[in-house]
Protein backbone atom coordinates (compact mmCIF):
# COMPACT_ATOMS: atom_id res chain seq x y z
CA UNK A 1 0.00 0.00 0.00
CA UNK A 2 1.20 2.72 -1.48
CA UNK A 3 2.44 5.70 1.61
CA UNK A 4 0.99 9.23 0.48
CA UNK A 5 0.16 12.97 1.74
CA UNK A 6 -2.94 13.19 3.44
CA UNK A 7 -4.53 16.46 3.73
CA UNK A 8 -6.43 14.90 6.86
CA UNK A 9 -5.18 15.69 10.71
CA UNK A 10 -4.67 12.39 12.65
CA UNK A 11 -8.00 13.71 14.85
CA UNK A 12 -10.19 12.70 12.31
CA UNK A 13 -10.31 9.42 13.87
CA UNK A 14 -12.34 9.76 16.50
CA UNK A 15 -9.92 6.97 18.95
CA UNK A 16 -6.93 9.35 18.20
CA UNK A 17 -8.91 12.48 18.87
CA UNK A 18 -9.90 11.64 22.17
CA UNK A 19 -6.49 10.68 23.72
CA UNK A 20 -4.61 12.76 26.31
CA UNK A 21 -2.03 15.37 24.49
CA UNK A 22 0.99 13.56 26.27
CA UNK A 23 -0.17 10.40 24.75
CA UNK A 24 -1.12 12.27 20.93
CA UNK A 25 2.66 14.08 21.31
CA UNK A 26 3.88 10.20 21.80
CA UNK A 27 1.93 8.34 19.15
CA UNK A 28 1.43 11.04 15.61
CA UNK A 29 4.98 11.10 14.82
CA UNK A 30 4.47 7.52 14.29
CA UNK A 31 1.28 7.74 12.18
CA UNK A 32 1.90 6.99 8.77
CA UNK A 33 -0.86 8.56 5.85
CA UNK A 34 -2.13 5.70 3.66
CA UNK A 35 -4.27 6.00 0.21
CA UNK A 36 -6.21 2.78 0.52
CA UNK A 37 -8.17 1.19 -2.14
CA UNK A 38 -11.68 -1.27 -2.66
CA UNK A 39 -10.65 -4.22 -1.58
CA UNK A 40 -7.35 -3.52 -0.14
CA UNK A 41 -6.40 -6.56 2.85
CA UNK A 42 -4.64 -4.70 5.63
CA UNK A 43 -3.93 -8.57 7.05
CA UNK A 44 -5.11 -12.12 6.48
CA UNK A 45 -6.21 -14.45 8.87
CA UNK A 46 -3.67 -16.23 10.30
CA UNK A 47 -0.64 -13.88 8.88
CA UNK A 48 1.66 -11.53 10.71
CA UNK A 49 0.66 -7.89 11.23
CA UNK A 50 2.82 -5.33 12.02
CA UNK A 51 0.45 -2.63 12.19
CA UNK A 52 -2.76 -0.87 13.76
CA UNK A 53 -5.03 1.00 11.26
CA UNK A 54 -6.75 4.33 12.45
CA UNK A 55 -9.51 5.00 9.66
CA UNK A 56 -10.18 8.61 8.65
CA UNK A 57 -12.54 8.29 6.10
CA UNK A 58 -12.31 4.98 5.17
CA UNK A 59 -14.74 1.57 6.18
CA UNK A 60 -12.99 -1.60 7.44
CA UNK A 61 -14.66 -4.80 6.86
CA UNK A 62 -13.29 -7.78 9.65
CA UNK A 63 -14.29 -11.01 7.87
CA UNK A 64 -14.39 -14.56 8.88
CA UNK A 65 -12.73 -16.77 6.32
CA UNK A 66 -14.20 -20.51 6.46
CA UNK A 67 -12.44 -23.67 5.34
CA UNK A 68 -13.75 -23.78 1.81
CA UNK A 69 -12.46 -20.07 1.58
CA UNK A 70 -16.19 -18.63 2.01
CA UNK A 71 -16.18 -15.55 4.09
CA UNK A 72 -18.59 -13.46 6.17
CA UNK A 73 -18.38 -9.93 7.69
CA UNK A 74 -18.16 -10.26 11.28
CA UNK A 75 -17.87 -6.54 12.20
CA UNK A 76 -16.99 -2.90 10.50
CA UNK A 77 -14.73 -0.42 11.80
CA UNK A 78 -14.74 3.07 10.56
CA UNK A 79 -13.68 6.68 11.64
CA UNK A 80 -14.36 6.10 15.72
CA UNK A 81 -12.05 2.97 15.83
CA UNK A 82 -9.01 1.51 15.12
CA UNK A 83 -8.01 -1.93 13.15
CA UNK A 84 -5.35 -4.64 14.99
CA UNK A 85 -6.31 -4.57 18.61
CA UNK A 86 -5.68 -8.44 18.79
CA UNK A 87 -2.14 -7.09 18.77
CA UNK A 88 -2.86 -5.72 21.79
CA UNK A 89 -4.72 -8.61 23.36
CA UNK A 90 -2.19 -11.20 22.36
CA UNK A 91 -4.64 -13.08 20.57
CA UNK A 92 -5.35 -15.27 17.31
CA UNK A 93 -6.72 -13.53 14.47
CA UNK A 94 -9.53 -15.60 12.48
CA UNK A 95 -10.30 -13.24 10.20
CA UNK A 96 -9.30 -10.64 7.31
CA UNK A 97 -9.50 -6.87 7.55
CA UNK A 98 -10.15 -5.61 4.13
CA UNK A 99 -11.43 -1.87 2.96
CA UNK A 100 -15.13 -1.68 1.89
CA UNK A 101 -14.36 2.03 0.31
CA UNK A 102 -11.75 3.65 -0.87
CA UNK A 103 -10.34 6.28 1.82
CA UNK A 104 -7.72 7.59 3.45
CA UNK A 105 -6.65 6.06 6.88
CA UNK A 106 -3.29 6.10 9.32
CA UNK A 107 -1.45 3.15 10.35
CA UNK A 108 1.30 2.76 12.79
CA UNK A 109 3.58 0.04 13.41
CA UNK A 110 3.51 -1.77 16.91
CA UNK A 111 7.23 -2.81 17.80
CA UNK A 112 8.56 1.24 19.21
CA UNK A 113 5.97 3.00 18.84
CA UNK A 114 2.96 1.83 21.08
Amino acid sequence: MPVVPEPQIPQTNGLLAVLPAAERERLFPHLEPLSLVLGDVLYESGSRQDYVYFPTSSIVSLLYVMEDGASAEIAIVGNEGMVGVSLFMGTARPHRAALSCRAPARRSGFRGSC
